[in-house]
């Protein structure tokens, strides 16, 4: 894990955040992004990686010491429904601009995990596999992925055909199976899932 806030911190940058997503690639229930801001003072918390390296449990775990220590936490929510009208990619941004906007304290930089930028009030720059490499990062992605798992969790209890309490609404065979069986419920992003359905009714020609 990269100390990269620490070249902001040197400039006398104090605020930096890190910004990640959770569920850009899922089948359904939304796109959940987050943003951390830590003092320059903070002793850096054991374990926190990227989110998809680390087990339920250890995720859980560090939520809350993250939630607990960081100077300022922030989450964007953007819904299914809104994710077929403006496309993953955009409602991705949106939710990270909404995730740093809701933050505490103004960043007065943005680290974002991947190629692209949202459009921020403050400078930002992309890192690649950022949650690998980003302490901030890393415990943004973390932050998302709890807080989208837990959403999961309680739709299954609406939608319990569907598993989402397992798959947390990605494609897995079951899921793909139930969407076949019991077609699209409202959580689930039509645009991704007409592109599934109509593969799998190729299959079967």
């Amino acid at each position: 894990m990269e100390n990269i806030e620490r070249t902001y911190w040197d400039r006398n940058i104090t605020f930096i955040a890190g910004v990640d997503e959770a569920g850009r690639g899922s089948l359904a229930g939304p796109v959940v992004a987050a943003a951390v801001i830590f003092d320059s003072s903070h002793s850096f918390i054991e374990g926190v990686d990227d989110s998809k390296k680390l087990t339920p449990k250890k995720r859980e775990k560090l939520y809350d010491v993250i939630i607990n220590s960081a100077r300022a936490v922030g989450v964007g929510i953007v819904e299914p429904t809104e994710i077929d009208c403006i496309n993953i990619l955009q409602a991705t941004y949106k939710a990270m601009h909404s995730a740093v906007e809701t933050l505490s304290v103004s960043p007065e930089y943005a680290l974002i995990d991947g190629n692209g930028t949202p459009h921020l009030k403050c400078p930002c720059t992309p890192v690649i596999k950022g949650d690998a490499r980003v302490y901030s990062i890393a415990a943004a992605s973390i932050i998302a992925k709890v807080t989208r798992d837990r959403i999961m969790t309680e739709y299954d209890a609406l939608y319990p055909q569907y598993g989402f309490k397992n798959n947390k609404g990605y494609g897995s065979k079951y899921h793909r199976d139930a969407i076949c069986t019991f077609g699209l419920s409202p959580l689930h992003r039509a645009t991704f899932c007409r592109k599934l359905l109509q593969t799998q009714i190729e299959l079967l020609k």
